[in-house]
């Protein structure tokens, strides 16, 4: 369970649905801080810059009392949202920054820019997203769910499942995606791709099987839409994060974004180096990591 834990909130739906979310993983000793960014505005003036401020606390405020929770509220003027949301992380040594899902449209995203996204990529700790009215269909962790490819992203997940699951008495299921990898199609001639896949799927299940107190599958596909359909049997979701080069933070590879879009369930994505740092991303496996 987590101890010092993050949420970022703007008073609209879905980060009210983080508040949720945050509530479940927050341990019986943390601590839970609600976190509005607003606009720097120092550069118009001081008297605009305190009502900005002021009125960042007035949303905390009234989120807090709708939430019935016990939380401290910091308002943080910053450039951005996701650097907001970095410094609070960083300056209070978070272990978790819970956002909402982002409610803006393609076209919305690409114009104005995501905020979830914003919030997770360069995260100095592990991140959860809380799907669209998560808050209103709120269920105990009856079964969580680890994306696993024998990494050691994937066993960092798994072991952050299973501490999950003893506060929670959750059962845990792993999902091992077995698909070609992208650069085989102009080589299909050279290797029989579908014998090598196959062969994949034989040593995924081996794998799984030796994994104690674990309901394992394997299967072929798209990772980010295998395991988007396999979230609606499980009421978490536990990714590891296939960031590259040395800095240790999430980095949001392309599994894990399409699957936050995807998931129907909450989903975590650790920090990179939680479990060993693996020293290359194996692309030719079904990376269940981002």
């Amino acid at each position: 369970m987590f101890r010092e834990v993050i949420v970022g909130v703007d008073g609209r739906p879905n980060s009210r649905d983080a508040i949720e979310l945050a509530g479940q993983l927050l341990a019986p000793d943390g601590r839970l801080t609600l976190v509005n960014v607003h606009h720097d505005l120092h550069f118009a003036g001081a008297k605009l810059a305190v009502t900005e401020r002021d009125r960042s606390v007035e949303l905390l405020m009234r989120e807090r009392t709708a939430a019935e929770i016990d939380a401290d509220i910091l308002g943080v003027a910053a450039s951005s949202v996701g650097a907001g949301l970095h410094r609070v992380a960083e300056q209070r040594d978070a272990d978790l920054l819970v956002v909402g899902s982002c409610s803006r449209g393609p076209l919305g995203r690409l114009l104005l820019g995501d905020d979830r996204r914003a919030s997770i990529d360069g995260a100095p700790c592990a991140v959860a997203i809380a799907p669209t009215r998560y808050g209103r269909h709120v269920a105990p962790f009856a079964r969580i769910g680890v994306a696993y490819d024998g990494s050691p992203e994937s066993a960092g997940a798994l072991e952050l499942a299973r501490d999950i699951a003893a506060e929670h008495h959750s059962a845990i299921s792993a999902l091992t995606v077995v698909s070609i990898p992208s650069y085989s199609y102009g080589t299909l001639a050279a290797l029989d791709w579908g014998a090598v896949v196959e062969l994949r799927m034989i040593e995924a299940r081996e794998d799984l099987a030796r994994l104690s107190g674990v309901d394992g599958r394997a299967v072929r596909g798209v990772p980010a839409e295998e395991l988007g359909r396999w979230s609606s049997g499980v009421d978490l979701m536990v990714i590891g994060s296939r960031g590259y080069g040395p800095v240790r933070r999430v980095v949001f590879g392309s599994t894990s974004e399409q699957l936050a879009r995807l998931t129907s369930c909450p989903l975590i994505v650790l920090r990179r180096g939680v479990g060993e740092i693996a020293s290359e991303p194996d692309d030719d496996a079904a990376v269940a990591a981002g």
